[in-house]
């Protein structure tokens, strides 16, 4: 079973989201490791050599899947019980050893800039996340994006608008050098969420970072 690794920063025992979701993964219900749907598509569409970052990823199906077709994951989350959940089942599989698991809140967490072919993240959102995501696509990778929409509030009035996306969004806060190949809304428990697609153009020849270099 692969091990879990720090953060940044170690997410501390009274973290308020580590006792959260601790809590309700340890509620008993075996996971059922099923791919999210966002996850299964963005595999299939053609992505560059390199690993894949799976973020607030839970017990995950779709990290057992991208490892199981060869590729590196690194598989982050603020839950450590989900954490090893996801790394006993990668055991199980004979997948431990492409399965990093990073116990981290996401809020401090950060990847190397253009490392990861794909970037995945479903039911979580933040604007300053999405844009260390963004960041970390490689180029011609591919970020795929699910999270709740402002009229998942009808049915919860009480989740926190900053939970959930504006109008436009996540595909409206994109860096310029990406292309959205589909965004859409679908219905969801407890509401309306959105699906983001989106690729990474390759940088031009001679052209690193936005700046020209001049030989």
């Amino acid at each position: 079973m692969p091990s879990a690794v720090s953060g940044d920063e170690p997410v501390p025992p009274g973290h308020p989201d580590r006792v959260r979701w601790n809590a309700r993964y340890a509620e008993g219900r075996a996971p059922s490791f099923t791919p999210h749907p966002l996850a299964v598509r963005a595999l299939r569409l053609g992505l560059p050599d390199g690993p894949v970052a799976d973020l607030a990823c839970g017990p995950s199906g779709a990290a057992l899947l991208a490892a199981a077709g060869g590729r590196p994951v690194t598989a982050v989350d603020v839950s450590d019980v989900a954490l090893t959940m996801l790394g006993d089942e990668a055991g199980r599989r004979g997948l431990g050893s492409l399965i990093t698991l990073v116990h981290a809140d996401l809020s401090a967490w950060r990847a190397r800039p253009r490392s990861y072919a794909l970037v995945l993240c479903t039911g979580f959102w933040e604007r300053a996340v999405f844009a260390a995501a963004a960041e970390a696509v490689a180029d011609g990778g591919l970020l795929a994006w699910e999270a709740l929409t402002s009229e998942a509030r009808r049915a919860r009035p009480a989740l926190p608008p900053d939970w959930c996306l504006g109008p436009g969004e996540p595909a409206s806060l994109l860096p310029a050098d990406f292309t959205v190949v589909d965004q859409h809304d679908v219905r969801g428990d407890p509401g309306e969420k959105r699906q983001l697609l989106a690729r990474r153009e390759p940088a031009a020849p001679g052209n690193r970072g936005g700046k020209l270099i001049l030989r």
